[in-house]
């Protein structure tokens, strides 16, 4: 069996299983504290748009789409992410051809047989094993391990390629009714907090309203092209879009003199 093995656990989020579940624990204590209820988004989710930073920094962002996404779904047997390549550069992208994606809660089952035919449909689809040592994709698979424990999973990273050419693989990847998308992208990098949240909300608008014309104005997601893809495909499924969560990483560091920002949200049907 091949196996998906980690490369940032550790570093952007805990090597054990007992803290993982102590992070999420301590993210949902604060959702609670906070009433939060997620019947209020009124979405079927088909899709979730997360950060991928240190869990210290954007865990709580994402963790609130992940249960969100839990508790809404109803049943589901496979979750695809999707994120980009910060490591290597990637002519299309890059899909897990392998048999376990590792987690500190156990492993994970990658769907093997569906990656394959995916890389079959689509051209711009290969394996390259350098690409899978990617930290966008790696830290939601712990999220993915605690809310879905028994699904299978599919790795998929992506470098040049056009926006439309991902979303017509997301559009086939919607057409699995039990398949949750997962696009991993943060916002703005390193500028002063005002005006990283006026950048940031370029993305906010253009992900609340699926307007790729807002996300084309100064958006600075570094999965931006992610986000695009999902939003021509979200307008084509004729879905909505509901955003849950806005944080940047001054929110734990106190330093508003260069931030990041993080979002969360969820796609789907009325």
């Amino acid at each position: 069996m091949t196996h998906r093995e980690s490369s940032v656990a550790g570093q952007f989020y805990p090597a054990s299983c007992a803290e993982v579940e102590a992070y999420i624990g301590r993210f949902n204590d604060v959702l609670a504290e906070k009433h939060f209820d997620s019947s209020s988004v009124a979405l079927i989710p088909r899709a979730i748009i997360v950060p991928h930073a240190g869990y210290v920094y954007s865990g709580f962002t994402a963790n609130i789409a992940f249960k969100t996404a839990q508790e809404l779904s109803g049943e589901i047997d496979r979750v695809v992410v999707i994120g980009p390549s910060h490591r290597v550069y990637l002519k299309g992208a890059s899909i897990a051809l392998l048999d376990i994606y590792d987690t500190p809660c156990d492993p994970l089952t990658i769907d093997a047989d569906f990656s394959t035919e995916l890389k079959a449909q689509f051209e711009f689809l290969s394996y390259l094993p350098s690409a899978h040592n990617e930290h966008s994709t790696e830290v939601q698979m712990p999220f993915v391990k605690h809310y879905f424990d028994k699904v299978e999973v599919v790795e998929i990273v992506y470098g040049d390629v056009e926006a439309e050419e991902l979303s017509q693989l997301i559009d086939e990847l919607l057409k699995q009714k039990r398949t949750l998308v997962v696009i991993s992208t943060d916002l703005s990098h390193f500028h002063p907090l005002q005006q990283a949240k006026a950048l940031d909300e370029l993305c906010m608008q253009g992900v609340a309203d699926l307007d790729l014309s807002a996300l084309e104005k100064g958006c600075e997601a570094c999965g931006l092209l992610g986000v695009k893809a999902l939003t021509l495909s979200a307008r084509r499924y004729g879905y909505e879009s509901k955003l849950l969560n806005y944080s940047t990483s001054a929110d734990v560091t106190k330093d508003q003199s260069s931030v990041v920002g993080y979002l969360s949200a969820v796609i789907g049907e009325v």
